[in-house]
């Protein structure tokens, strides 16, 4: 895994992907975080070909202050090889680190975290990538593209992950599409977002394992987020 290092000073406006902010970090708190299992989290990034797996962890490492927010979207950080930045497709799955402070409401104040976050390929020939992934981390972040929906790959690294009994939560992305690109009403976005879910939804049930309990996804269980990779919010 790559390890994310902050620049001093670092404020990176408009990417509020995550609940709280991302200090600025050292190697010497990543190393002693690594000693302490339980703070330590692994999750990898699963979704359908293009549906924009690549430019949300772009803003989420934007987030972290390791790029820009002029980069993000548009840097593909994770695609590290030269072919992949070429043909703008994720070949191989890459991973970084970073360092985050979360209130889990205990009393304890915020606590620090290590979140090794995976990016995998979404196209059907590289799907050994997405196991391999699957089978390193404790979770799985399905982004769907909210106005394709949920397409054949999708269905697929859900099955996977199921198969993994790795427990997934969805993130449905373009939600500016929805607003610059076709200037939906809200109800019709809201009848799209609440079909992407429902599709899901039906995905999990029809593969679920039933040791893993109910692993449905809904925005009011916490396991369901909407916004855009590309513009960070």
């Amino acid at each position: 895994l790559k390890l994310a290092r902050f620049p001093p000073g670092f404020w990176c406006p408009g990417a509020a992907l995550a609940s709280a902010a991302m200090p600025n970090f050292t190697v010497d708190q990543i190393r002693g975080i690594m000693d302490n299992t339980d703070k330590i989290r692994s999750m990898s990034v699963i979704a359908h070909v293009d549906h924009g797996k690549s430019t949300l962890t772009d803003s989420l490492i934007c987030k972290a202050g390791i790029i820009s927010a002029k980069q993000a979207g548009d840097a593909r950080f994770t695609d590290t090889r030269a072919d992949e930045q070429e043909r703008g497709v994720t070949i191989k799955s890459t991973g970084v680190s970073l360092y985050f402070e979360h209130d889990e409401d205990d009393g304890k104040g915020n606590q620090p975290h290590l979140i090794n976050l995976i990016d995998s390929p979404g196209h059907v020939d590289f799907s050994s990538e997405v196991t391999a992934a699957l089978r390193i981390t404790d979770g799985a972040m399905v982004v769907v593209d909210c106005i394709e929906g949920c397409a054949v790959q999708t269905e697929t690294v859900l099955r996977q992950s199921l198969a993994e009994r790795v427990k997934p939560c969805l993130f449905v992305n373009k939600v500016d599409r929805c607003i610059l690109e076709l200037q939906m009403e809200p109800e019709d976005m809201y009848g799209r977002f609440r079909k992407a879910i429902e599709d899901v939804n039906v995905i999990v049930a029809t593969y679920n394992d039933a040791l893993m309990g109910d692993v449905q996804v809904m925005p009011e269980k916490g396991t369901v987020a909407f916004g855009s990779g590309l513009h960070g919010w």
